[in-house]
């Protein structure tokens, strides 16, 4: 349990997250826990995690057969994961590309993969809209910078693809199609460029999850908070609560919703590598800052580097900002203490002030982190078996805020038995290998990720793609 979060702030869990802590501030929610389980318990469904996955899964079931008794088990409360913590974007990434799934799944089954994710983004908004989940929704597109010529080439190539599948409706943005823009590195000639993906919209995350949780829980699902799962097997989920009791939910159907976290339980353990991901946010800006920014409300933005970043513009006009760069931590250890280092967050506030010097001066009000779930082969994954009544899904490796609600869809109806075509996506039933045993899965991880950060270092100098990011990076699959 987090007890070093139970009490930041006057109230629980608000020092999670400027997302969480922002819900705290506005007097949207106290984040105070709901029940723990007393004691064993029968269910049609027991839900392991109540984040996103596990709580869009119960949603669609709950729509689909009411007469379900649902029950999410949560070891700390509702949105304390990645569904917490991300960086707000609703998109249609999916962490393996489409020539990626073309080459595994065939080119049918890549369009499908690409229509599920695009169709998805929409339908996260229909379901906010439809059920009262204010949560700052806003479907402005994401802006991709390509700052040098190497990055350039990597904006065309996407291009390029997405015109050869079409079915992802990005553009290609170059010299003056950018000018708006204040961000360095864009010389305002004809080399810029820039790739604009329409289909992500901006989020406030924890007002989404905490939402969900609310709406699920009036449909009659039970949210049991604070009630860590030790262990499960088919048809059993055995528990233990806040208070030290112990038991087991009995149910016929067992899904597995728990993404980095999932590292510690023994039937997912090396399935899932949990790799950090840290945030910063600074304080509101003026509106003269933002038009030398230059982005929109509802747009997300992000550049070609190979150590991921992420931003949006918040609804109170501040930039949450994020990015790779932790270490992974020996033995998948997920721990609070791993949720804050101060060299990363030194990196994010120099990579913004770089990115968007008018920005440079701002002061962040907010730190934090926390783990994502990455599969050994970066594909994620939503599986089923109807002989033991276990599903799982995950591996989203960051690209979960949407791809959770495509999961909960779908093992809803593998679970119920449903023909569909969300049923026969690529991603169904796929399995991913292992990750190697330590110390070979530490020293991998983290020569991973140095070198893809030597390969930025080598492209700026270079101007050509990196050829360290190219050797080193299939080791965390990237």
């Amino acid at each position: 349990m987090a007890d070093a979060f139970a009490a930041v702030g006057g109230a629980p869990y608000r020092g999670v997250s400027f997302w969480l802590d922002a819900l705290v501030e506005q007097g949207l929610d106290d984040l105070a826990p709901r029940p723990s389980l007393g004691g064993d318990l029968d269910a049609d469904v027991c839900v392991i995690g109540g984040g996103l996955t596990g709580l869009w899964s119960a949603y669609y079931l709950s729509q689909l057969r009411p007469e379900l008794s649902i029950v999410v088990v949560e070891r700390e409360i509702a949105g304390f994961g990645a569904s917490g913590r991300n960086g707000g974007w609703c998109s249609a990434l999916f962490p393996q590309s489409s020539a990626a799934l073309e080459r595994r799944h065939g080119s049918e089954a890549a369009v499908a993969m690409r229509h599920a994710m695009i169709d998805t983004v929409d339908e996260v908004g229909r379901v906010a809209d439809a059920e009262g989940i204010d949560c700052d929704f806003v479907r402005g597109g994401t802006v991709v910078f390509a700052r040098g010529e190497a990055q350039a080439r990597s904006a065309r190539a996407d291009a390029a693809e997405a015109a050869r599948f079409g079915t992802d409706p990005v553009e290609l943005w170059e010299g003056d199609r950018l000018d708006r823009f204040g961000v360095s590195g864009l010389s305002g000639g004809s080399a810029d460029a820039a790739v604009f993906d329409p289909s992500c919209a901006r989020v406030q995350p924890a007002k989404l999850v905490r939402g969900l949780a609310r709406v699920v829980e009036e449909r009659g699902v039970r949210i049991a908070e604070r009630t860590e799962v030790v262990d499960w097997e088919p048809g059993r989920v055995r528990f233990r609560a806040a208070d030290g009791a112990t038991g087991t939910v009995r149910a016929r159907h067992v899904l597995v919703a728990t993404e980095g976290y999932g590292a510690a339980l023994p039937h997912v353990g090396r399935r899932i590598l949990p790799l950090y991901s840290l945030m910063i946010a600074t304080e509101p800006l003026s509106a003269d800052v933002w038009d030398e920014i230059g982005l929109a409300h509802g747009e997300t933005f992000s550049d070609y580097r190979h150590l991921l970043i992420y931003g949006q513009r918040t609804a109170d006009d501040r930039i949450a900002f994020g990015g790779r760069g932790a270490r992974y931590h020996w033995g998948s250890a997920v721990r609070p203490e791993f949720d804050r280092d101060d060299r990363v967050f030194a990196h994010l506030a120099e990579a913004l002030a770089d990115l968007m010097p008018a920005a440079a001066d701002a002061r962040v009000t907010h730190r934090w982190g926390g783990p994502l779930g990455v599969p050994r082969d970066w594909h994620a994954s939503a599986s089923y078996n109807p002989a033991n009544g276990v599903g799982f899904a995950g591996g989203y490796v960051g690209d979960g805020l949407s791809t959770t609600n495509l999961a909960g869809r779908t093992l809803a109806d593998l679970v119920l038995g449903r023909d569909t075509d969300l049923a026969r996506l690529p991603w169904v039933g796929h399995r991913s290998p292992r990750w190697e045993p330590e110390p070979l899965r530490f020293l991998g991880a983290n020569l991973g990720l140095t070198g893809i950060g030597l390969g930025d270092v080598e492209e700026r100098v270079t101007g050509r793609p990196s050829v360290a990011a190219r050797l080193l990076g299939p080791l965390i699959g990237s």
